[in-house]
């Protein structure tokens, strides 16, 4: 069985791999040739992040002291993990049509590790943050955070009370997702590109709940997000309430959608139409 070191250098891999793998995206944008395919400019990225994430392990060591005197907590049990079922989940460059878009801010690199099909941490790198606030301003950030210790690189802000504010898609609407959301009320609708931003939203208190009824979302969009918002004490399931498994084996599609909140989840949850999880099959 593993030290408790082990998930703390993945983590600590993740980390600096994300930083990496977001001064080759900044980098493809200011080269101004996207080479566009279809996914276009995560290639470059997805390359250094696999690369990395088997090379990084042994030259991080650094990193993982700096990762642990951040934490105050003692280990949770999970830390003893066998190091076999590891699975990390990776979307070098989640937000691509917001990025080809110049919507930049919407954009974030994902890596989120799982252990036993659960999500534990996760690491969300925003190449673009604070890009508008001007020259002199530091460019960037990365989020990370474990289960069962906390999230660091941000400063976790809740909804205001009362209010009713989505956050979901900007370019896979359909009537599916618009009836969902009106079926809950809401003061007002967010629409925005990438799933680790929409998880963002919420934990930085700009939106009450992410939903998404439809499928479209991977395992490599929600895992890296889930373990940030759980170390929160938020929670994500798909549009029927089930957890999101993240075994090797598993099917990469949540076919049935996304339904997330930092705080008054069964409200949400409790307002979902019959007729769209129906419509949604798990």
């Amino acid at each position: 069985m593993a030290s408790p070191t082990l998930l703390m250098r993945v983590v600590a891999s993740a980390y600096s791999v994300a930083e990496k793998a977001a001064t080759i995206v900044r980098k493809v944008m200011a080269g101004g040739d996207l080479g566009i395919v279809e996914k276009g400019a995560p290639t470059a990225s997805l390359g250094n992040v696999c690369h990395c994430l088997t090379t990084l392990m042994g030259a991080i060591d650094s990193l993982v002291l700096s990762m642990y005197c951040f934490i105050k907590s003692p280990c949770p049990a999970f830390f003893f993990l066998f190091e076999s079922p590891l699975v990390i989940w990776v979307d070098p460059l989640d937000g691509t049509k917001e990025y080809t878009e110049g919507l930049l801010d919407h954009v974030t690199v994902l890596i989120g590790i799982a252990y036993g099909g659960k999500a534990i941490a996760g690491v969300i790198n925003q190449p673009y943050y604070n890009y508008e606030a001007g020259a002199d301003a530091v460019l960037g950030r990365t989020i990370w955070g474990v289960l069962g210790i906390g999230a660091f690189g941000f400063q976790l802000t809740e909804a205001p009370a009362g209010k009713h504010i989505i956050v979901t898609t900007r370019s896979h609407g359909s009537t599916l997702v618009n009836d969902c959301i009106s079926a809950l009320n809401p003061d007002s609708i967010i629409r925005v590109g990438g799933a680790g931003n929409k998880i963002i939203q919420l934990i930085e208190g700009k939106a009450s709940a992410y939903v998404f009824a439809s499928p479209g979302c991977k395992k490599w969009d929600t895992c890296a997000p889930e373990a940030i918002l759980h170390a929160v004490g938020g929670k994500i399931t798909d549009i029927h309430g089930n957890f999101f498994q993240y075994n090797k084996e598993v099917k990469h599609m949540n076919s049935a959608g996304v339904l997330a909140t930092l705080r008054n989840y069964d409200y949400y949850a409790s307002r979902i139409p019959n007729t769209v999880k129906q419509s949604l099959v798990p």
